[in-house]
């Protein structure tokens, strides 16, 4: 499985062996949009289309098109690694957030 993003959305990709398409669906949303492609430059196309035209039809019916994510998170720890990180924050001489989100990038880049 794989990924591809355009215009703030992502797309997870799977490539169905049966019959031989790369099939992606729009990640992070409750809308249901599904595209697919033989190779990879249609698969790309269809994935671009498909973002627009939710877009278009979001814009056209008035209904709000539905974000991924608000980049805002709320994280319940045990205390000891609450403790733990904001002194590993402070120590690297920048915010808990700041230090947080470096951390959480850095873990889903590997």
């Amino acid at each position: 499985m794989s990924t591809m993003t355009y215009r703030g959305y992502a797309a997870r990709i799977e490539y169905d062996a049966d019959d031989r398409i790369f099939i992606g669906r729009l990640a992070g949303i409750k809308d249901i949009a599904v595209f697919h492609g033989s190779t990879v430059d249609e698969l790309e196309t269809a994935f671009r289309e498909t973002v627009d035209h939710y877009l278009e039809v979001s814009a056209r019916t008035g209904r709000p098109a539905q974000k991924p994510y608000s980049g805002r998170l709320l994280l319940r720890l045990e205390p000891e690694t609450h403790a733990a990180i904001a002194v590993a924050a402070e120590l690297s001489g920048v915010s808990l957030n700041q230090w947080a989100a470096s951390a959480l990038k850095d873990a889903v880049r590997q």
